[in-house]
């Protein structure tokens, strides 16, 4: 077993490690049945809900998807996939996952109480990195079942607070195209998680490139038609509003993960939308996602740092490859946890991918593979 310590931070400190701006080499949708398809087709749009409002509205009413299945990376490695049939060429990169198991990594030096597994594999020298779904699914669980602070509402009913708080903000064109009627009438619209707009980017932290999937919210006016311009999209949260110094230290621990989730996207600016202890959403802040580390450190308590946040995931992906990418195939477990001042690296498994990669993504690289072979040859 391997382990990479996350103490001492201060090997961490100064200035952060080269990062390369993210930039979306391709996208994907789930549809409102949650089907997958190969275009922007779930992209939404923002225009700020009117105030005050009850996020608890509808709740009664809410699709809200089943994740209990095990999808993998195939949705990200389908989008890689057929992008790679269309340019004829491979993506080249360090690592691919999804932008989650990122953000549980540039967090972990100040986030003592999230404890996380995942699985990774090496294949054709990239290496593939995915939550441990029996892992995740146990954890849900446990959460699930405990029984909510006296006063306080379900976990169940806070999670859906999020998602009506993003039904109330967007809206399925730009708002020259959307009618008054359906602007106006967005408290009443039922509230689904099954459509997503899923962005695929290439970004890079240090020596390691990567390539990244993870949902993105809304677009702040419209998506740029020439690819080398970026986007403006927007993040949408929601949060308590701080009322004592404790409830602040609280939000300035939370926008740790606000500033990574976006940081990693490339998505320049979030809008939070506060609520009451009961719910109700009552005013909304826009940060601009580059300054969040700059005022915490200035403005705040100083409780996270972003360049110990860059340097930590620089250092641990770095040991990551050395460590997995030495051979193919085979499966590796990373574990942090909770309050964990290492994470961990083992073996699991000698051969195949464990189900990480689909049959038709190793069927395809491998087809690849043998095509650029010939090519050269010849």
């Amino acid at each position: 077993m391997a382990e990479f310590r996350i103490q001492p931070l201060a090997r961490f400190e100064g200035s952060s490690a080269a990062i390369r701006r993210p930039k979306e080499i391709a996208c994907f949708s789930y549809d409102e049945n949650h089907q997958l398809r190969l275009d922007d087709s779930s992209l939404r749009y923002y225009y700020p809900p009117r105030l005050p409002v009850d996020l608890s509205q509808g709740f009664d009413t809410f699709k809200n998807l089943d994740d209990n299945a095990d999808d993998h990376l195939d949705a990200l490695l389908t989008t890689i996939m057929e992008m790679e049939k269309k340019d004829g060429k491979r993506c080249e990169a360090d690592v691919v996952t999804w932008r989650g198991m990122m953000t549980k990594i540039m967090a972990a030096p100040f986030d003592y109480f999230n404890d996380f597994e995942m699985n990774a594999t090496c294949f054709q020298g990239t290496i593939f990195l995915e939550e441990n779904h029996s892992y995740k699914l146990a954890e849900k669980a446990e959460q699930n079942s405990k029984p909510p602070r006296p006063g306080a509402h379900s976990q169940q009913m806070m999670s859906y607070w999020g998602y009506k708080f993003e039904t109330l903000c967007l809206l399925p064109a730009p708002w020259g195209e959307t009618s008054r009627e359906y602007i106006e009438g967005r408290e009443n619209e039922v509230v689904s998680n099954y459509a997503q707009y899923c962005s695929v980017v290439k970004t890079g932290i240090g020596n390691i490139s990567l390539v990244l999937g993870g949902e993105v919210d809304a677009v702040w006016d419209t998506k740029p038609t020439d690819p080398t311009q970026p986007t403006n999209w927007i993040e949408l949260k929601t949060a308590a509003a701080p009322l004592t110094p404790a409830d602040a230290l609280k939000h300035e621990r939370k926008l740790l993960k606000f500033w990574i989730q976006s940081f990693l996207l490339g998505v320049p600016r979030i809008v939070v939308g506060f609520r009451s202890a009961s719910g109700i959403l009552t005013h909304l802040e826009e940060l601009d996602t580059r300054s969040i580390p700059g005022n915490v450190k200035r403005q705040g308590k100083a409780s996270w740092d972003g360049n110990v946040c860059i340097n930590f995931a620089a250092a641990f992906l770095d040991a990551l490859r050395k460590t997995i990418g030495r051979g193919e195939g085979g499966v590796w477990r990373i574990r942090r946890r909770e309050r964990s001042p290492v994470i961990e690296i083992w073996k699991v498994e000698d051969a195949g991918t464990g189900g990480i990669l689909s049959r038709e993504f190793v069927a395809w690289r491998e087809e690849l593979r043998g095509r650029e072979g010939v090519e050269m040859q010849g």
